[in-house]
């Protein structure tokens, strides 16, 4: 099980006590944790939240293209906006988060609310630009949210087992995507005005999440980390008489982070080269919703099966999740990242390929959410290997927004050239420019940092 007490022992605790007869023998209760509480507590907030946005995202390209009559140039407009805008605002959450010294939890709620108040507008809007605005501020609050939440669960984690971290929330948040596409498929099977109830209901679902996260995570000052150190105030501090104290502390009179600091974090080595290769892999990144309609093309799914496509993607990911994890902290993990787009690259092909049927269908979805497994967090956990504690949501804004903006740039250019030259031209297009991205990023590899991730800048 992933449940741990945050009170196991810490690495200065010794793992054996000597018996009377000097028999060295294991101390009851103090196995090091694998996964951290305040881990398991954030992703059960993201499979809550993740039902709600999930029951809008598997019927919005429908309701869009089939529904409003929106082209594909449209909906590529809105799906940029859906998928990228939140690069935007990524880094003023992550630098909020920072700055205010344990804030990380009340800028991720603040994000979770502002997402879970758009639900219920898409009630009212019928035309491209409030829909488009609707969308905007839904995706502003998921670039605050971000970055505060994986620097939770960074700081929650040794450096060891960060992989495995990141990859037990992301497949509690995927829990989530897998039931928000049935919860959908219901409501619309079972109701007239299918589309406005499933909207209803994911404004519903969505509150409950932010409920769950103001009562159970625990503030950024009290979080504690894989092996029950405390982070945050805790941490700099390092006070006797608590778990965090006799690990490396920070300075008492530390400087506040600033946005220069946070922006200056490129100038280290390592972080920088993951991010210019986010970026870049994330050009030829076609956004879920292309993947699904394109499928849908091939293979004649009717509108009302729609819905189901994305559960492919999401079963996938959630098996794939842990186990690529953990793999990644072992074996490396930009190795891990570069194979999760060798299994998008092989997507393509298969998209691109004469072969169809039900098969064909489940090995693009099982590759595509194997994709995911290999590559969310597992870049997450790469990132912050080189960000310093005090910057940890800084840190990981900077890669998340490059990742961001390219996939941004994306959804607009395929959504562009589906219109001017077809889908086949530019799912081809696509996959050789993710084939030429995968080889720069191989021969721009990361270095190892050569400095404590945990220090100061």
């Amino acid at each position: 099980m992933y449940v741990a007490d945050s009170r196991a022992g810490t690495p200065e605790t010794p793992a054996a006590a000597p018996s009377a007869d000097g028999a060295a023998r294991p101390l009851a209760g103090r196995r090091r944790p694998a996964v951290a509480p305040t881990v398991l507590a954030l992703g059960a907030v993201s499979l809550i939240t993740d039902v709600s946005s999930e029951m809008v995202t598997a019927v919005l390209p429908l309701y869009l293209v089939a529904g409003l009559g929106l082209s594909p140039l449209g909906f590529g407009l809105l799906d940029g906006i859906y998928n990228g805008f939140s690069a935007l605002v990524r880094l003023v959450g992550g630098h909020l988060a920072d700055r205010g010294g344990g804030r990380h939890k009340w800028v991720a709620g603040a994000g979770y609310a502002l997402s879970a108040a758009c639900k219920p507008l898409l009630l009212t809007a019928q035309t491209l630009t409030p829909i488009g605005l609707i969308l905007a501020a839904d995706r502003t609050g998921k670039g605050l949210r971000t970055a505060p939440r994986d620097a939770l669960i960074s700081l929650s984690s040794t450096p060891e087992n960060r992989g495995r971290a990141f990859g037990v929330h992301r497949a509690m948040d995927t829990a989530g995507a897998l039931l928000g596409p049935l919860v959908a498929l219901l409501i619309l099977r079972a109701t007239v005005d299918g589309y406005d109830a499933v909207f209803t209901v994911s404004f519903c679902v969505a509150v409950v999440g932010v409920l769950v996260l103001v009562l159970f995570v625990p503030g950024g000052a009290g979080t504690k980390d894989g092996a029950g150190r405390p982070t945050g105030a805790d941490a700099e501090t390092g006070r006797a008489g608590e778990p965090g104290a006799g690990t490396p502390a920070l300075p008492a009179a530390a400087p506040r982070p600033t946005l220069r600091a946070a922006l200056a974090l490129l100038h280290r080595p390592e972080l920088r080269r993951i991010t210019v290769c986010a970026l870049l892999l994330g050009l030829a990144t076609v956004s879920d919703s292309f993947v699904f309609l394109l499928l849908q093309r091939r293979l004649g799914v009717p509108d009302r099966w729609f819905a189901l496509l994305p559960l492919g993607t999401a079963a996938a990911f959630l098996l794939l999740a842990v186990p690529l994890g953990r793999l990644a902290d072992r074996a490396g993990r930009w190795q891990v990242f570069l194979g999760g787009h060798g299994a998008l690259l092989l997507a393509y092909a298969l998209l691109l390929s004469s072969w169809q049927g039900t098969a064909a269908a489940c090995a693009v979805l099982l590759l595509h959410g194997g994709f995911y497994a290999a590559t969310d967090g597992v870049l997450m956990a790469a990132a912050s290997d080189s960000v310093p504690r005090e910057l940890r949501s800084s840190g990981l804004a900077l890669a998340q927004t490059g990742q961001a903006l390219a996939r941004f740039s994306c959804s607009l250019g395929f959504g562009a050239a589906w219109t001017a030259w077809g889908d086949r031209t530019a799912l081809t297009a696509s996959a050789v420019l993710l084939a030429l991205g995968a080889v720069f990023a191989l021969r721009l590899r990361p270095i190892r940092p050569t400095t404590s991730s945990e220090s100061l800048v």
